[in-house]
């Protein structure tokens, strides 16, 4: 019995958000965080002096976040949380239609309290609980000591009658999957704005969904993320 109301204790901890990243602390200023490996920023700023149309993305009003839902018999146990970056950086070319942005994880929140309002969420987790799921969901899961950034790659735009659809590439713990992405997009001289829903799986980048109690408390593999990216135009001036 004393191991079973443990298993129950840690999986209060972390069933939450196997999938997810990390707690409410505050993020790190971004301009210490630099570009992952072969980052292609460089180019965008040579086509940006050649007079190519290219925005950068504003992490400060940008937005990306997952909703990450219990599930099992012992689900009410547990809690959904949602995760959330505030750090996403990278450029768009707006006349070629292609984008790369990435996502540095150590950077991610979870559980703000405005955003779990938004969702609606029928739980609250303790401090404790979202610390115990940050440290599970950073080394344990994530692995961001190997795997320290989630890559984003728009290589194409379609026009729809609703709005658009972009091709996306999304690399996250070593693998990369593609998606068709149905988007909003505004675009000024001053700014770039698309945003839009996506639904995946853990499952699709390797990532095995936390489970325990031979499933009875588990984590869903799919979840639910929205997004809203917001850019400005590079100043090529000299």
């Amino acid at each position: 019995m004393l191991r079973v109301g443990y298993a129950i204790a840690l999986v209060m901890l972390v069933a939450g958000c196997a999938p997810a990243m990390r707690t409410t602390a505050p993020a790190p200023t971004l301009a210490t965080r630099s570009a992952p490996d072969g980052f292609p920023g460089r180019r965008y700023e040579e086509a940006a002096a050649r007079g190519k149309s290219i925005y950068r993305v504003d992490p400060e009003r940008s937005l990306v976040s997952i909703l990450v839902r219990r599930g099992g018999s012992l689900a009410h146990l547990g809690h959904d949380h949602v995760v959330a970056s505030r750090g996403v950086q990278g450029y768009v070319a707006r006349d070629e239609g292609t984008a790369d942005l990435f996502v540095p994880l150590a950077d991610l929140s979870v559980d703000e309290p405005a955003l779990r309002a938004e969702s609606r969420l029928d739980t609250q987790p303790t401090e404790s609980d979202i610390a115990g799921t940050r440290s599970n969901m950073l080394d344990k899961v994530l692995e961001t000591q190997r795997f320290p950034f989630a890559l984003i790659h728009i290589s194409s735009r379609e026009k729809t009658p609703t709005g658009s659809r972009l091709g996306v590439a999304i690399t996250l713990h070593g693998v990369s999957r593609s998606f068709d992405v149905p988007v909003h997009m505004e675009t000024s001289p001053d700014e770039m704005s698309v945003a839009g829903t996506l639904e995946l799986k853990q499952s699709d980048f390797g990532i095995v969904p936390f489970s325990i109690l031979g499933g009875a408390m588990q984590v869903q593999d799919r979840l639910s993320l929205r997004f809203t990216i917001r850019a400005r135009p590079v100043d090529a001036r000299p």
